[in-house]
Formats: structure tokens, sequence, C-alpha cells
């Protein structure tokens, strides 16, 4: 018999649906409940149970441990709906050929092209803001990320009616995939007007994809942008028909960027302006330090070091709000994890938002302190917004570039009043973005 027996159960479970109801109502309150519970507590979703790890050491113990706890579980089996089987979403055994295929995309000499595109369309989305404009400032934040990654994926402008199909897929999407995630397995078959718009905008997604593909592969042009390194990437340490990603890999990987790359940053932009409205000693000195970077000159890559309170807030942002909020993985083979012996096919979950909400790793926990960062070491052990392991977001230098760009861009320009006293709240989704966040901009001189 293994050890799910000894894993306490959470409460609020309800027959049939277990504590799917609870996760609907209160994600984050009900997660945030849990370690009170145990270091691993158990779960029901239908007829799927699986174990929450609280403990920051077994969570890091699971994301190590990548061949033991492997992608997959309720989470990954909906993501691969829509990202195929790319770099977030493959298994263990696929995954080092991937990441060695992917990394060039993601070097340190791109980075500044890439910093010039998130600039220039930071620019051109603040230019048709207008002073006392009242914004939903998720949706601006988000049309402005998704822009940012299909300008740095496919250098060359798609047609107006591709970007905008694209965008408003995208954002299907992941309103979506939260639903398909918690509700139970046969139930995510039922075809609810939700469930379809879900599933159409999934198909339509990747087909957008697989035509831009099949175009640059007809055009066999020189272009410069992600989608270019990824065609050219070469890896001599596997198989010769291995060596290049397939067009298929090459959809999975360029959709996984899409949904990845643009959703979370804009909710950690738009999070940061929110929580700078509510602390304005902090957004003082945030503007002072903007104002005293661009007296010089434009904000460009090889300047960001100097924006340094910036990314402090943006550090301090992604810990009370980290985008992924959950995620699950399978064990593949039975494997002890603290005081319970578990079976193989056993699905654990971990939550960064419990992790860095925990009061025993970070002081005043749902305090907003820009100033913990200010030890370049940080409070690490339980700072989990990126993952941690061979399988930590590759992409981690790209997020955090665009969002200090994005932020340092905005606040230069503009101060976001809240229109209401309201508390600051998330909305339902895969990725934690605020809910009803309207703002109003405010030039500054």
């Amino acid at each position: 018999m293994d050890g799910l027996a000894s894993v306490p159960p959470a409460p609020g479970h309800v027959p049939l649906l277990g504590h799917a109801p609870a996760l609907l109502r209160d994600p984050l309150g009900f997660v945030a409940s849990l370690p009170a519970r145990g270091d691993l507590v158990r779960l029901r979703l239908g007829p799927q149970t699986v174990v929450m790890v609280c403990d920051p050491g077994l969570v890091r113990h699971v994301l190590v441990q990548d061949d033991v706890f492997d992608k997959g579980g309720p989470l990954f089996e909906r993501l691969r709906d829509v990202l195929g089987y790319g770099l977030g979403t493959c298994p263990h055994s696929l995954h080092r050929r991937q990441r060695r295929l992917c990394r060039p995309a993601f070097g340190a000499d791109r980075l500044p092209g890439y910093a010039a595109v998130m600039t220039g369309t930071a620019e051109e989305t603040l230019a048709a803001w207008r002073d006392g404009q009242v914004v939903d400032v998720p949706r601006e934040l988000a049309t402005m990320t998704a822009r940012v990654a299909l300008a740095a994926m496919f250098s060359s402008s798609l047609p107006a009616h591709v970007t905008q199909g694209m965008l408003g897929d995208l954002d299907a999407v992941m309103r979506g995939l939260i639903r398909q995630v918690i509700t139970p397995s046969p139930l995510t078959k039922v075809p609810t007007p939700a469930a379809r718009r879900y599933r159409r905008a999934c198909i339509r997604l990747r087909r957008s994809v697989e035509q831009v593909i099949a175009e640059r592969r007809r055009d066999g042009g020189d272009h410069h942008d992600l989608l270019a390194a990824l065609m050219a990437a070469h890896d001599p340490e596997t198989a010769r028909d291995d060596q290049v990603l397939s067009d298929e890999e090459l959809t999975d990987q360029v959709v996984t960027f899409f949904v990845t790359g643009a959703d979370p940053i804009a909710s950690t932009v738009a999070f940061a302006l929110a929580l700078l409205a509510r602390h304005p000693e902090v957004e003082r000195g945030l503007h002072e330090e903007v104002d005293r970077v661009r007296a010089t000159g434009p904000v460009t890559f090889d300047r960001l070091p100097a924006l340094e309170l910036t990314g402090r807030v943006i550090a301090e942002t992604l810990r009370l709000y980290p985008p992924g909020w959950l995620f699950t993985r399978v064990l593949t083979v039975d494997s002890d994890l603290g005081a319970a012996h578990l079976s193989a096919g056993t699905v654990v979950a971990y939550s960064p938002y419990l992790i860095h909400r925990r009061p025993d790793l970070f002081e005043a926990p749902d305090a907003f302190r820009p100033d913990r960062w200010q030890d370049p070491r940080g409070p690490h052990d339980g700072y989990l917004p990126f993952g941690a392991g061979a399988r930590m977001c590759i992409g981690e230098r790209f997020a955090r570039t665009e969002a200090v760009l994005a932020l340092a861009e905005i606040t230069a320009r503009w101060r976001l009043v809240p229109v209401t006293d309201r508390p600051l709240r998330c909305a339902l989704s895969t990725t934690l973005r605020p809910a009803h966040l309207r703002m109003r901009v405010v030039e500054r001189a």
C-alpha cells in the first residue's frame, strides 16, 4: 500500500466533484490555507487524487528531480491541447534535446534586439493614451505584450487580420484554460458554449502559426527573429533525423512562447502598477529613478542595470503574484516524498503563490516591500516565479527584461490612479491576473 492514506485530506470535499468547487470559488485562498494541514495535503479533482506539496524544500526536490517528477497531471494534459509537446509541456525524455535546440533563440546576444522591439511596441501603445483616460490595464497590457511576442517571433509584420485573430484566440485560450484544468476530466468533454469557444480558439491559434511557418519555408529569406533562430537551430548531440526541429515541433515551440510569453508579463506589469498606486513612497522613488535614467537618453538594454528599483519592484511583484500559481507533476517511479511513500502515477502539485506567502520564508509575506531585494542574493530559497532545476523557464531573462522596460516606459510618461478604493483582487485564470483593474492615466509633467 502506498502512502496516500497517510497524507491528510484538504477540507471542503464535495461528492463527485471533490475540491474543484473550492478551487473555482476561491483558488488563492484555498491553496494558501493548505500549509496548516501539513507539508503534503491530499486533494480530489473529480476521480483524480492530487498531492499538494506545501513545504519549500520538498517543492525544490520535486523541481530538481524532473526525471522522477515529470511534467504531467491535469494542468499539463490541458496545456497540451494548445501547446502540444513544446519545451514547457514535453516529458523529460524529450526535454534536453528541445532545450538545446531552443537555447540559441533566447541567448544573451539576442536580448538587445528583443529589448528594442519591447520599447518600440510600448511606445506605440502609450502614444494612444490620453490624459484623464480610464483604461482596462490588464487588457491594454495583454495586447501590448502579445504584440511584442509576435514581433519577436515574426520580425516581418503579419497582416492585421492575422494579428487580431491571434490576439483574440490567445485571450480565449487563457480565459478557458483554468476551467479546463480544474474541471474533472470527464466533464471537460461536455460541449458547453465556453468549452466550444476554448477548443475553437486552440485550433485556430495553432493553424495560424502553422501557416506562418509554411510561408517562412517558402520565403527562404534572411529573417532575424525568434522563428529564424528556431528554424536554424542544430543539435549534433542527437541522431541525424532529430538534429533540427520539425514543422510540428516548431509550431509547438512558437505557440508555447506566445501563450507563456505574453499574458504572464502583462499580468506582472499590471499588478506592479496597481501596487505602486497603493504605495506612493515607492512610486515616487521609481519615478525619480526612471527620470534620472531617461535624462541622458532612451532606455536601452545596456541601461537596464541603472533601473535598479524598477527591477526590485518587478521582483517583489513576482513574489506576491507569480503568474504561474499552480503546477502539477506525475511520479514516474515509486518514490519517497517527505514522510510519504508514493506510487508511480501519483499526481503532485505545487503553488509558487503558496510558497511565496509563507511567513517562515518571507517577513510580512503579504506586504509589498521591494527593499527586501536590496541584497543581490535576495531571499531566494523559496522564490520560484520561474521554477527551478533543469526545467527552469528558458525565457526568464526575456520576461524580466520586458517587464522592467515596460514598467519604465509607462511610468516615465504616466501615473496610473485607481478609480475605486476596492482591494486588489485576482481573476480566475491559469495566469494570475488582476480582476477589474481600471485605472485613470494622468500625464506626468
